[in-house]
């Protein structure tokens, strides 16, 4: 046994190792549960009496030894990796870079924090519907063009299975599902037959409006939607309606802001009007009250919509709606200091 621990000091006192791993192989091969010093001291117990105290200090030498010898060539090896500069534990922790919300995210969730502070209470449904929800409830005419696969995305299987044009087929499941007064937007993707420009998508955002209870008037319309546009385009901001036509509202509007870039004046933006339409809205029509079970007798309400991509090209002067959809790092990166 003494040979063998003799053996053993020779091959650390001439073990010189720079690599971490080798010099880990090392420290297993002499110090695990099944090293070579390990079994020195599962022989031990066969070694005559008068020799274990001798042998037992040289066994533990052996094994201090191979410890500093160890300890010693990890620590070399750990400070010149270091001092190479691939590696520094020592250093500070470098800050990892924050990402941001997409605009259209930004968009969305302001718009929805101000319709919350009116009251509104947020609403989602499934992006693929059915043709009740999306047209026959909203009083859509059979021969409407809107249902014409030029205009709208149908599943092949099922004709009556499509993909929601707008987001008004959730607020139709809302009034199925709760008795007035009803106070709800409704924000999410809508897809629509349309070919890809600057100023179109097939795929887009919306937020949808709906208040229901008695009393409801186109007054209440108009001034919730000032409140909107001046919390969001500010204070100065300006609103006008005009008269238009929607299946499910009766009477309908077109709502139009003030210009933000001329304050109004006139240029190419709002083609020399002063006017940029940003919405549509109107007061709910009866028959899609009557379709959904609400007495409408006794309540009347209105509703909105608006396209979210619209909001946020207006807001962030951006004036390619594909920017939107392509993902490009150096367009996100601007949006950096929006929340």
């Amino acid at each position: 046994m003494l040979d063998k621990i003799k053996s053993l000091q020779e091959e650390i006192n001439d073990f010189v190792s720079k690599n971490i791993d080798e010099i880990e192989q090392f420290r297993i091969k002499l110090l695990s549960k099944k090293g070579e010093i390990a079994a020195l001291f599962t022989e031990f117990k066969n070694v005559p009496n008068e020799q274990k105290k001798e042998i037992g200090q040289k066994i533990n030498l052996l094994k201090n030894s191979a410890f500093e010898k160890i300890n010693s060539l990890k620590s070399q090896a750990q400070s010149k990796k270091s001092s190479s500069g691939v590696e520094d534990f020592t250093r500070p922790a470098e800050s990892i870079p924050l990402g941001t919300r997409h605009p259209i995210s930004i968009v969305r969730n302001e718009i929805t924090e101000i319709f919350a502070r009116l009251g509104f209470t947020t609403s989602t449904g499934p992006e693929i519907e059915d043709d009740w929800h999306v047209f026959s409830a909203l009083n859509f005419p059979k021969e409407h063009p809107a249902r014409d696969m030029q205009d709208t995305f149908f599943i092949e299987k099922d004709p009556d299975i499509l993909l929601r044009t707008h987001t008004s087929s959730v607020q139709v499941r809302v009034m199925e599902n709760q008795q007035p007064p009803i106070r709800t937007i409704s924000p999410g993707r809508v897809f629509r037959n349309e070919a890809i420009s600057a100023r179109a998508h097939c795929i887009f955002h919306q937020v949808e409006g709906l208040y229901i209870d008695t009393d409801v008037s186109f007054a209440d319309l108009k001034q919730a939607l000032l409140y909107f546009a001046q919390e969001m385009f500010g204070k100065e901001t300006k609103i006008r309606l005009r008269p238009s036509f929607f299946p499910f509202t009766e009477p309908s509007a077109e709502m139009d802001i003030s210009c933000q870039l001329c304050g109004g004046k006139g240029c190419n933006v709002c083609k020399y009007t002063g006017w940029l339409e940003i919405l549509g809205c109107g007061m709910v029509d009866p028959n899609v009250l009557e379709s959904c079970n609400i007495d409408n007798e006794k309540y009347t309400g209105f509703a909105f919509g608006m396209g979210i991509e619209r909001i946020a090209m207006l807001k962030y002067q951006v004036k390619d709606l594909r920017l939107y959809f392509e993902n490009d790092v150096r367009f996100l990166r601007q949006f950096k200091s929006a929340y």
